[in-house]
């Protein structure tokens, strides 16, 4: 892959580098299958600040390092909990208290998971919040709260069923069974699945067209009205969907994706940042 830049820190328990227009977000703490923790909450968090407000990038790429994606909260941290001791001691746990697990829903860049390995629990939430989810063949898929003792936390129970429907959301939250990438693309947990060995390269180059083809501003918007927009009624929906369309109308997008395509060439789209 070409165009990269690298984070320095190779022994952060999150890595970033772009990789033409692509950031690409590591969870690194392979040695526990990344199981999250505050630190690692932190620096995940700070990376999609990092891609969100950087005109360079164009789209973001989730993903784990070694053989898993998430694992959930790290097993350390839930037994103190357990046992009383607070939230393990982590120094990060004031950020894990703002309760941010769907951020990635709030950056105006589509945010597309690579699925290597395991995913489950707190994992598999971040992973439903992500825009667009690919996995590779045989990567495991645990929800795992109920056999916890816990609930659906952090806004899952809101997600999945919008994703999957209710009956299959019902069946991976009551349940906590395991299932594989294969039966998560048929429920429609994921999008598509990829031999291990190809699925970063795949899901860098999907987000990579995403970034080449499409206006970034119009990928904002339609980001926005789609999970918005979730729980609003249809006439509202339709209303505010006209609004945005009659300004996507006069914007400088709309001309160059018509020339674009009469020239038969690369739209040169401008950038977004976050507002924030």
């Amino acid at each position: 892959m070409s165009g990269r830049t690298n984070d320095p820190q190779s022994n952060a328990v999150v890595l970033y580098e772009v990789d033409d227009g692509v950031a690409i977000v590591t969870l690194n703490r392979p040695e526990r299958l990344n199981a999250w923790t505050g630190e690692l909450g932190t620096g995940y968090f700070d990376a999609l600040d990092r891609a969100a407000a950087d005109p360079d990038v164009r789209s973001v790429v989730v993903t784990g390092a070694g053989r898993g994606f998430c694992a959930g909260a790290d097993m350390d941290n839930l037994q103190g909990i357990s046992s009383g001791q607070g939230e393990g001691g982590d120094e990060d746990a004031p950020r894990l208290r703002a309760e941010r697990h769907d951020y990635a829903l709030s950056i105006p860049k589509p945010v597309v998971a690579a699925i290597s390995g395991a995913c489950a629990g707190l994992g598999f939430v971040h992973a439903m919040m992500c825009d667009v989810r690919f996995a590779a063949e045989g990567a495991k898929f645990t929800s795992a709260f109920a056999r916890r003792g816990l609930i659906a936390e952090h806004g899952v129970s809101w997600m999945l069923p919008r994703v999957v429907g209710p009956s299959h959301a019902l069946d991976i939250l009551m349940s906590g069974r395991v299932f594989l990438a294969e039966e998560a693309k048929d429920m429609g947990v994921v999008s598509k699945v990829f031999p291990r060995e190809e699925l970063l390269a795949e899901a860098v180059t999907y987000a990579r067209d995403l970034g080449r083809f499409s206006a970034p501003w119009s990928m904002a918007q339609i980001k926005r009205q789609v999970w918005g927009q979730l729980d609003e009624a249809r006439s509202d929906a339709l209303e505010e969907s006209n609004a945005i369309m009659r300004e996507s109308l006069q914007r400088p997008d709309f001309k160059e994706g018509v020339q674009s395509f009469v020239e038969q060439r690369d739209p040169n789209f401008a950038p977004v940042v976050s507002d924030g």
